[in-house]
């Protein structure tokens, strides 16, 4: 990228990742003329129990991100023009005396949503939430979690902030919800962009206790509090990006949409395309699809399938046996396994639940008649193997019923997130869908996020999300530069 195409201010950007499994701090700078990406801090996350239920270590989550952007403004001695943060959605944080968390935020998949769903599935359809919403009605959506609170004592007015938008706040930002990330709570009216005035009343949720909603690429002000004492943050905007992780990682695909599907390959498997209308039909629902809020207007039309979570959760049971292998070993070896049993339901609900997936795992295939896998030191690759395997089926299936919903004829398969540096799964894939597969940036999220801050920064009208054309534009340039991502220089 050459100087005349710099942006106008030569400071350098904080992107902040937050994952499921680890969450990530990058640094964006300006050197020689070029765009220079280095992640320079990870922190560990997953699920802790407390008590009965799942929840996030959001006090351990915040301390790193501190640590990270301490080491953020120590690299960038030119200062920091802005920060921006994109994470999973439909978690949030209640808010107590003066802003602070109630709690640790319960995670999405603990149990406590199930009876809500039931619940509010006996006041508003499934149809009726989908259509009005274009929302999937899915167990894990922050409405069925606030309605959980409700039935816990947890007054309906108690305010909350997704927690992407959290993290922007307790950095000193008013209190929003950013559009891309509010679709995901089953709570914006599909029509008009807003929340919905008739759920919130009919569900007995409070319209007041949720933030405002604002576009992708908005700017929530300063940054405040100890970090503001820092030469590199005294005049650091703080901007809510597209705050959906998958929403920054898509806009972070240079390929053509119209003809491109994508897989966004993580804890979940996101499998889908951009449309410029929503699809909200009776098959869409009962197909699994939803329409998301894109980082640049449209939706982002897909279905979630359960994903590196099988995986992920099988690998912590077999370390905690004292059997543990790392990813890449593991991946080269499921590559020999070339003997399965057969294929398993990844999307089961007991295969959605966290501890004993092996064990979850033979149930599964008990039940579709096949044989078990003996859970014993150097059958890891074989689960591994069959992981794929039903992965890369079920994506086969997916792309079919996208091609028939949209009425569009896919000519490759972008894969993004951690997935696309599974040369297996890509192969699997490939083999499943007869289609292409292309390996997107691993790091698409952080990518999309960076893309978004720089086409804000250029943006006319605030008050609407940035051009298609200038997230496009530096999300190009930003992919094709000659550095890549580095490992981190920090832990927590």
């Amino acid at each position: 990228m050459s100087g005349s195409t710099l942006p106008h201010d030569h400071r350098a950007l904080v992107a902040i990742d937050l994952g499921a499994e680890s969450c990530r701090v990058s640094l964006l700078r300006w050197v020689n003329g070029e765009a220079e990406i280095q992640m320079l801090h990870r922190i560990p996350n997953g699920p802790i129990t407390v008590g009965e239920h799942l929840h996030w270590p959001l006090s351990r989550i915040l301390t790193g991100i501190e640590e990270g952007l301490r080491l953020a403004a120590e690299a960038a001695p030119e200062g920091i023009a802005s920060i921006a943060v994109d994470g999973w959605a439909v978690d949030y944080v209640r808010l107590g005396f003066e802003g602070r968390p109630l709690q640790e935020p319960y995670c999405y998949r603990d149990e406590r949503n199930v009876a809500a769903k039931d619940a509010a599935e006996g006041i508003l359809s499934p149809e009726d939430f989908f259509s009005q919403t274009g929302a999937q009605p899915l167990r894990i959506n922050t409405v069925y979690q606030l309605l959980a609170d409700n039935h816990a004592g947890i007054g309906p007015e108690t305010p909350w902030l997704l927690l992407p938008e959290y993290v922007l706040h307790w950095l000193g930002g008013r209190r929003v919800a950013e559009y891309t990330n509010a679709t995901h709570t089953g709570l914006v009216d599909l029509q008009t962009g807003t929340w919905s005035e008739p759920i919130f009343k009919k569900l007995s949720l409070s319209l007041e206790a949720a933030p405002e909603i604002v576009p992708p690429g908005s700017v929530l002000g300063k940054v405040k509090g100890p970090l503001a004492r820092l030469p590199a943050f005294a005049d650091t905007n703080l901007i809510a990006p597209a705050c959906h992780d998958t929403a920054s990682a898509i806009a972070a695909i240079t390929a053509d949409m119209a003809h491109t599907a994508y897989i966004v390959s993580g804890t979940w498997s996101l499998v889908g395309t951009v449309v410029t209308q929503p699809v909200n039909t009776a098959e869409a629902l009962h197909t699994g699809f939803t329409n998301q809020g894109a980082a640049s207007g449209g939706y982002c039309f897909h279905t979630n399938i359960n994903g590196m979570w099988v995986l992920k959760q099988s690998m912590d049971d077999w370390a905690i046996q004292g059997r543990a292998i790392d990813l890449p070993t593991l991946v080269a070896e499921a590559a020999e396994a070339t003997s399965i049993p057969g294929l398993i339901n990844v999307d089961a609900p007991r295969l959605m639940l966290a501890g004993e997936m092996p064990a979850r795992i033979n149930q599964e295939l008990i039940e579709e008649g096949l044989e078990p896998i003996a859970d014993i030191p150097g059958n890891e690759p074989i689960f591994a193997r069959l992981i794929f395997a039903s992965l890369a089926q079920r994506y086969a299936v997916t792309l079919r019923n996208l091609s028939a919903q949209t009425g569009r004829t896919f000519e490759r398969i972008t894969i993004l997130g951690g997935g696309s540096r599974n040369t297996l799964l890509s192969r699997l894939t490939g083999e499943s869908t007869g289609l292409p597969v292309f390996a997107g940036e691993a790091e698409g999220s952080t990518l999309g996020n960076f893309a978004v801050q720089l086409a804000s920064a250029e943006n006319s009208n605030p008050a609407l999300p940035p051009d298609p054309a200038l997230v496009r534009k530096w999300a190009t340039r930003l992919a094709t530069q000659d550095s890549t991502m580095k490992e981190p220089v920090a832990t927590s």
